[in-house]
């Protein structure tokens, strides 16, 4: 059971942002690849735009983890206990995951305003780094209100952390064959 359309509307677009920047930083890459190789004239300044889109794809992409819970999972014990135990157990680990992710977001925080400070630039075009740093914090705060929002779930017992997700395949179950 999701919160609420609106929220399920937010972590789409959470979803699309961080999906977004791993296709422009693929193709960033490969560009760059391509014009190195090719014509012995690189990107200026790929390497260290990849690197930190990375890191903010990676953090949105946690956003979306915060509140599906589809990620990997090893549950040998949980798998054991009753339903009740298991949705504690979920509770205090996702609680430890929001402590770490008001930890990291605290700690972007710093570094932004470190960056920002300094004057911190890329290498060769001398791009400013404190917006892609603002753009992984926002997406660590993003993580923050997911995790959160799932451990509300949880908490009412409309959200589990089921051994799948199910899989909306757009059809009803009297449209498959088989």
């Amino acid at each position: 059971m999701r919160l609420s359309p609106v929220f399920e509307r937010a972590v789409a677009v959470i979803e699309t942002i961080a999906a977004a920047m791993l296709g422009f930083i693929t193709l960033l890459i490969v560009a760059s690849a391509i014009g190195r190789y090719a014509m012995a004239v690189p990107i200026p300044d790929a390497f260290d735009v990849s690197r930190l889109l990375i890191g903010a794809a990676i953090v949105w992409g946690l956003a979306s983890v915060g509140y599906r819970g589809s990620h990997i999972k090893v549950d040998l014990l949980a798998e054991l206990l009753s339903p009740r135990t298991r949705r504690v157990i979920d509770i205090v680990a996702w609680t430890v995951l929001l402590s770490f992710t008001v930890v990291l977001s605290f700690k972007m925080f710093s570094r932004l305003m470190s960056a920002a400070a300094s004057g911190e630039a890329t290498f060769d075009l001398r791009l400013p780094v404190w917006p892609f740093l603002a753009l992984i914090l926002a997406g660590a705060v993003a993580s923050i209100l997911t995790v959160a929002a799932r451990i509300v779930l949880m908490a009412r017992g409309q959200g589990t952390l089921d051994s799948f997700e199910p899989v909306d395949t757009g059809r009803k179950a009297d449209d498959v064959e088989g």
